[in-house]
């Protein structure tokens, strides 16, 4: 690709990023996917959304903003950060950057690691902590999965009053699952149920919701919520899924609101990507939506 001086690339402005002190924005890699259901070389997926970053500009028309009026600071990736050892350090390394940051952005990796990330933002906070997921999963499931994040955290304290989870498809959880769910008192928002309803009215609504016991509130986008044919990256992603433009408008109210403290980006595998990357690079784009949110903040 050419350079141009008058085209500053994203790539550009998070590497330059400040290495030490407080910043607007902290990308930090979390490589997990030995736990994943199906088969995954999302550990690839960090790196290569960093790559996919040199294909877009700092500069969003809609807003009329540029990302190189916020600080940013790549922090690399977590080593290993698969099982109890590994989750333990996603823990203690997302608590110090948190601390340091307006917005954590973690790349993943598969849906794993939305507990440890969560658990290393809220710490003793969790009991009045909330959680937005964008999903096509309940991941309520048991033992220590991508499918039991959600599970995990409402075991470890998190009210299950203070979750929303958004985009759930048909045929793709359980009647017993759907029933857990339930009980937990999870709100839930099914894909059916956007089609007929503002995504930006949805969003406050699961902010409110989230943000209601007045602590932090963590927010998971799980990237097989997508349609599968604009996310050929994601393993268990459906036919009839959200857009990548829908998507993308969750990442931005995400980043907007000052009650989001972190966002996660899962389930991306990059390895399975379409020859066109389209998959890694709807979740650079991620980022930079959501970095555009904190500029607006």
């Amino acid at each position: 690709m050419s350079d141009d001086p008058r085209w500053p690339r994203a790539s550009e402005w998070l590497a330059a990023g400040d290495s030490a002190g407080s910043v607007d924005v902290t990308v930090l890699g979390v490589p997990a996917s030995r736990t994943s259901i199906s088969p995954t070389h999302a550990h690839l997926t960090p790196n290569a959304i960093r790559e996919a970053l040199a294909r877009y500009s700092t500069y969003a028309w809609s807003h009329d903003l540029d990302l190189m009026s916020l600080s940013a600071r790549d922090a690399g990736d977590v080593l290993d950060p698969d099982g109890e050892e590994g989750e333990r350090r996603v823990m203690e390394r997302v608590r110090v950057l948190a601390a340091e940051t307006r917005l954590l952005v973690a790349l993943g990796g598969d849906n794993s690691i939305t507990y440890s990330v969560a658990r290393g933002l809220w710490g003793e906070t969790i009991g009045s902590a909330g959680l937005i997921t964008l999903d096509a999963h309940h991941d309520l499931r048991d033992g220590a999965s991508n499918g039991s994040p959600v599970r995990r955290l409402v075991e470890a304290g998190l009210s299950g009053s203070r979750v929303v989870q958004i985009g759930i498809a048909d045929f793709s959880n359980s009647a017993d699952y759907a029933a857990r769910a339930r009980d937990l008192g999870i709100t839930v928002v099914t894909r059916d149920a956007l089609r007929r309803r503002p995504l930006g009215d949805v969003m406050a609504e699961s902010l409110a919701i989230a943000s209601s016991g007045g602590g932090p509130v963590h927010v998971d986008l799980d990237v097989d919520v997508c349609d599968r044919s604009v996310v050929p990256g994601c393993p268990a992603a459906a036919p009839g899924g959200l857009t990548a433009d829908e998507l993308r408008q969750v990442a931005f109210l995400a980043g907007r609101s000052p009650r989001v403290a972190a966002v996660d980006i899962t389930e991306i595998d990059a390895s399975a990507d379409a020859p066109d990357g389209r998959t890694v690079r709807l979740g650079a784009l991620l980022v930079l939506e959501a970095a555009a949110g904190v500029a607006l903040r």
